[in-house]
């Protein structure tokens, strides 16, 4: 798999004082697909700076490979703050709201021989971004999660074309409750049913402690979240977590029974349910915490 989109550090403040952690959505989802056994390559911007050398050494510790853009700005940056319900919100430096991606012959090659390609995460609200993108995956197999973050968001019409764009012809398309309020009326049912009817092959919907529903040609099944010993610790990884468990499930192709489809999602909110008990976006499943392995190398 190649993923597509950010790579980041989230500078974390709370009562407990500053922490910083490698995050973004995309970086994310390339690790947790690594550390489900799936090999994965990340193609983002990353700056030439201590952040950055962070970063590369994180996808390293996990043998995610990194195919950096270079970035004028360094590395971005999200500091990360608590909203009374829980929350994540986050407020971005300049080289995040400036993300771009361009795509060398080392990254363009790495899209051909890739089954699928992630994007999560991306400036869709970017004309020229989106193009280059187009072209670059060319008719290759689409998983895309739009991601927006009201700190870097630009255009939402735009957003919303450029997006769109892309996910009529997608494999998957992930949409949360957030994705819903931010870029549309807020609305995640008719999200959903809007992007089916555009043309995605299926649709992943999460609505946080409401469980998620995932839509395709075989029809609707929903989830609700998974309890699992030990407190919710950390959300922002949950999306992330989730979508990677769908598509390690779909790689092999879609289910053909709705036997199959249960077990995937059912499988995916384990996974989000694991996650969220510690800190961090890296990917945990229920074995994992078991093992008393709450993340080698988690930030």
């Amino acid at each position: 798999m190649v993923v597509i989109g950010d790579a980041l550090i989230d500078e974390i403040r709370d009562a407990a004082g500053v922490r910083e952690l490698v995050g973004g959505a995309a970086l994310n989802v390339a690790v947790g697909l690594r550390r489900l056994g799936v090999p994965a390559t990340l193609i983002a911007m990353v700056g030439a700076d201590a952040a950055g050398d962070h970063i590369r050494e994180y996808l390293a510790d996990h043998d995610v490979p990194l195919i950096d853009s270079p970035s004028e700005h360094g590395s971005s940056r999200a500091v990360v703050h608590w909203s009374p319900q829980g929350e994540p919100e986050y407020t971005f430096n300049e080289a995040a709201q400036r993300r771009s991606i361009r795509f060398s012959d080392d990254a363009l090659d790495a899209i051909t021989d890739a089954a699928l390609i992630a994007i999560s995460c991306f400036p869709f609200d970017s004309a020229a971004e989106v193009a280059a993108l187009t072209d670059a995956v060319a008719d290759s197999h689409l998983v895309i999660d739009p991601n927006p973050r009201a700190g870097m968001l630009r255009d939402r019409a735009e957003f919303v074309r450029g997006f769109e764009g892309l996910a009529a012809r997608a494999e998957l398309v992930k949409v949360g409750a957030d994705d819903a309020v931010l870029l549309y009326d807020g609305d995640l049912d008719a999200l959903r049913r809007r992007l089916r009817d555009l043309g995605a092959g299926a649709v992943l919907a999460t609505a946080g402690a409401d469980g998620a529903v995932l839509e395709s040609d075989s029809g609707e099944f929903a989830a609700p979240i998974v309890a699992l010993p030990g407190r919710v610790v950390d959300t922002v990884g949950a999306g992330d977590a989730t979508m990677a468990a769908v598509v390690e499930g779909l790689l092999d192709g879609h289910p053909t029974t709705d036997a199959g489809w249960r077990a995937l999602l059912d499988r995916a909110m384990a996974v989000a349910a694991a996650t969220v008990r510690a800190e961090g976006g890296l990917l945990r499943t229920p074995e994992s915490l078991a093992a008393g392995d709450h993340g080698l190398y988690g930030s």
